[in-house]
């Protein structure tokens, strides 16, 4: 019994094996009851609607062993009769693993809600979808840059002069790093303002196709012809932006000419012709048709309709069988397209007499 009643760093080692005794049992406890009750939290959660039980099994499925480990250790510590500075020591490591833990639990929280409200709202509304997505990774760092301030704070730190410290450093970064801060804050207005989203087709200067993903620095598109374009945010922003995905008509101007040959009458009657074609096709709505002017070599004729729908192939489908029906019609009425023409008109002097 002499060995029990020794003493080492002021405590028996009695003292020490109940200390060893606890931090086991609720080391080893925890480490039990933690798939225990993840198994029947499980079953419960299958049978209920709400999402409250679900997430309380997730946050116990991210509880990290090392935060296990050290709880059981401090539970252990409070049994002996320890120096202050050392339970100082193991308070402020208790803190940190609680708040880093905490960190772990904030930080899945926020980002299955992100990914839940994304894919509820992706096929209905792809910007606010697009917007959560691209706002995981700022809400990521605002819930750890706090963890970090409020661990620092515990630990004696004087946050005020390193949040001033890091303004000014945050400044020098800055500059250094203005274009990649650029595209970021321009990838932010894109989510927020929503020039455009996820499965919109764009055109961007000379590029078009049909928005793949919207990244912090980048937007990657589908061109038509299968490549993918890459363009940097903050250079979209700059560009002139054009968004097919909500045109809700289309407008067609076209226009033609005829020789000038043609009888005065038939060139009165090409409009009210080429109308009755237009109208013919479905989903067409004709707005104007006039005998605009005289050509260096034809009659010059402007036709404007508008596609009542936006899509592609139903207005190349119009536009051909409107092109044919022209054709058709000039050819039965016996009227002549124009081309390009010159008449040479040549003056011959008169004969010099014979001798």
């Amino acid at each position: 019994m002499r060995v029990l009643e020794l003493t080492f760093y002021g405590n028996s080692v009695a003292a020490w094996l109940v200390a060893l005794a606890v931090a086991v049992a609720i080391g080893l406890g925890l480490a039990v009851l933690r798939p225990v009750i993840t198994r029947r939290l499980a079953a419960v959660a299958e049978r209920t609607r709400t999402r409250l039980d679900d997430v309380f099994l997730e946050l116990i499925a991210r509880t990290h062993r090392l935060f296990i480990f050290i709880l059981a250790v401090y539970a252990g510590a409070i049994v002996l009769i320890l120096p202050a500075p050392t339970m100082a020591l193991a308070d402020s490591i208790l803190v940190i693993a609680l708040l880093a833990q905490t960190g772990l639990w904030v930080n899945h929280l926020v980002i299955t809600w992100l990914a839940r409200q994304a894919e509820a709202r992706g096929a209905d509304d792809p910007a606010s979808a697009t917007k959560l997505a691209v706002l995981r990774v700022p809400a990521q760092f605002a819930v750890w840059a706090l963890v970090s301030l409020v661990a620092l704070d515990n630990l004696g730190v004087d946050i005020t002069v390193l949040v001033a410290g890091l303004g000014v450093g945050g400044i020098a970064v800055a500059l250094a790093t203005q274009n990649i801060l650029g595209d970021l804050f321009a990838s932010l207005s894109i989510v927020l303002d929503k020039p455009f989203a996820k499965g919109d087709y764009i055109v961007v200067g000379s590029d078009a196709g049909t928005v793949e993903y919207i990244g912090l620095k980048t937007t990657r598109l589908r061109a038509s012809s299968g490549e993918q374009i890459v363009c940097s945010n903050a250079d979209l922003l700059q560009s002139r932006i054009y968004n097919y995905q909500d045109r809700r008509e289309r407008r067609v101007v076209f226009g033609f000419g005829t020789v000038y040959q043609t009888p005065p009458d038939k060139v009165a009657a090409i409009p009210a012709m080429v109308r009755e074609i237009i109208e013919a096709q479905p989903a067409t709505r004709f707005d104007r048709g006039h005998f605009t002017g005289f050509g260096d070599s034809s009659l010059d004729f402007e036709f404007v309709y508008y596609m009542e729908v936006p899509d592609g192939a139903i207005y190349m489908d119009a536009r051909q069988a409107i092109n044919l029906g022209i054709l058709r019609r000039f050819e039965a009425d016996g009227i002549a397209f124009a081309y390009p023409t010159r008449t040479l008109f040549v003056e011959r002097g008169e004969e010099s007499p014979k001798s």
